[in-house]
């Protein structure tokens, strides 16, 4: 039997199914060079031929630009071939400002204005984005908004996106989440997720989705200098993602290709969803999904003490 995970998974229960290996459409937003319109559309366009048709965007991207990017590259598809996915809780102001909005009226303004850019009249998923420090406006306003859209059958799935793996096990804990996307929080380098969030959603029956499984670079090119969450990488971190990349060559596997298949070893995992700046990093991470892992790889990780001794590790190919 093979560990790379195939087919559509879905959401809790509600409907909405998505494949393994989605993208992250933050990326979209960034690009301000000459020609970031044409590779916008090349990346979308590579991400639904690879099968990889799960696609994640926010308000928050570029101030627009990421939606604004995807709606154009998706205009005249099926709506039905690919499922959208985008964030609320800083609402755009007409100057391109951001600012925090988690009422009621405020969240509906933010849908509206994205369902604008995405060019389309339904999303599938709604995630409150980063609202770690926002708790009393989540309880009191922001997550019933998004309860309401559900239930009005306006979005299909709705959560949490978020940094936090604290923050999102209190909320999963104690509102009635479908999904939550956790970013970096279980990755080769950072498993601290394990510890509260991906036990409780197992038990709640949230999906988990995955995001910044290259902990925003070390993981894709282990070198001194490297970004890890977005800085440069400490020294031992780059050292400990050296000795990932070594036990991997000694299995003839691309270090990338254990940090993209790592966190579907925990059943609570439905997906995970990775930013490509262009079309070829786009085909690159889906080879690099596809690359068989045997399970002596994820056994030698373990007993070399370069992840946890509790972790669950993913299925793989047996050895020959």
């Amino acid at each position: 039997m093979t560990g790379i995970p195939s087919g559509p998974r879905e959401l809790g229960r509600t409907g909405v199914h998505v494949p393994p290996l989605g993208l992250g459409c933050a990326p979209l937003g960034d690009d301000a060079a000459p020609g970031a319109e044409q590779r916008s559309a090349a990346v979308v366009e590579a991400a639904l031929a690879a099968g990889c048709g799960y696609l994640d965007t926010a308000p928050h991207y570029g101030a627009g630009v990421s939606e604004e990017r995807l709606g154009r590259a998706l205009a005249g598809r099926d709506r039905d071939a690919y499922v959208l996915s985008t964030k609320a809780g800083r609402r755009l102001t007409g100057g391109g400002a951001r600012v925090w909005d988690l009422s009621r009226d405020g969240i509906r303004a933010t849908v509206e204005d994205s369902l604008r850019r995405l060019g389309t009249d339904r999303l599938d998923i709604l995630l409150l984005h980063d609202v770690d420090h926002h708790a009393r406006e989540v309880y009191e306003t922001g997550f019933p908004a998004l309860a309401e859209l559900r239930d009005e059958k306006l979005v299909k799935a709705i959560g949490f996106g978020m940094n936090d793996a604290a923050a999102l096990a209190r909320y999963v804990s104690d509102l009635d989440a479908d999904v939550v996307l956790c970013a970096g929080r279980y990755t080769l380098l950072d498993t601290s997720a394990h510890d509260t969030l991906l036990p409780l959603c197992e038990r709640r029956g949230t999906a988990v989705v995955l995001g910044g499984v290259y902990n925003s670079g070390l993981l894709a090119d282990p070198r001194p200098g490297a970004s890890y969450d977005y800085r440069e990488a400490p020294p031992a971190l780059v050292a400990r993602a050296r000795e990932l990349d070594r036990v991997c060559a000694a299995f003839d596997v691309p270090l990338q290709a254990a940090a993209l298949r790592f966190g579907f070893g925990h059943p609570a995992v439905a997906a995970e969803v990775v930013g490509a700046r262009t079309a070829e990093e786009v085909r690159s991470n889906a080879t690099y999904f596809a690359h068989p892992i045997p399970e002596a790889l994820w056994r030698a990780l373990a007993d070399e003490g370069l992840l946890p001794p509790d972790i669950p590790l993913p299925a793989g190919e047996p050895s020959a």
